[in-house]
């Protein structure tokens, strides 16, 4: 992609000023205008991995510029779990701040008694 636009390589052979761009894209959408009260919007981005690699540079780009990502699993969907969020993958970092306390204690719990089952799922399969 660098060298179609005549620029030097990056990362995965991105331009190295695509980090830049995303954020600009990102972070500053939509602009309201005077009549409308102004301000700006932030984008709600979606991303699709290959094979669920979020390590992959754009996926990666975009999760640090987003305040946390959704994400959506193909095993879980085909597997009937719907709807099909990856818990462990997951982020939300503001998701915290805005929850009560004995929120946070509970959903803390679930997602570790979760977690805890899918390890012990993946370890069942070899006896099988």
């Amino acid at each position: 992609m660098s060298l179609l636009l005549r620029r030097p390589p990056g990362r995965e052979a991105y331009p190295g000023d695509v980090f830049y761009l995303h954020s600009r894209l990102l972070e500053r959408a939509a602009k309201s205008s005077s009549q409308l009260g102004e301000g700006s919007m932030t984008a709600l981005p979606i991303v699709e991995t290959q094979s669920g690699d979020v390590s992959a540079y754009i996926p990666t780009n975009v999760i640090s510029i987003t305040d946390g990502q959704i994400f959506l699993s193909a095993d879980l969907f085909n597997a009937g779990i719907r709807p099909a969020i990856n818990v462990g993958i997951s982020v939300s970092r503001v998701g915290s701040a805005a929850q009560i306390k004995a929120m946070k204690q509970v959903a803390g719990k679930l997602k570790l008694e979760l977690a805890q089952f899918a390890e012990l799922e993946a370890f069942a399969q070899f006896a099988s």
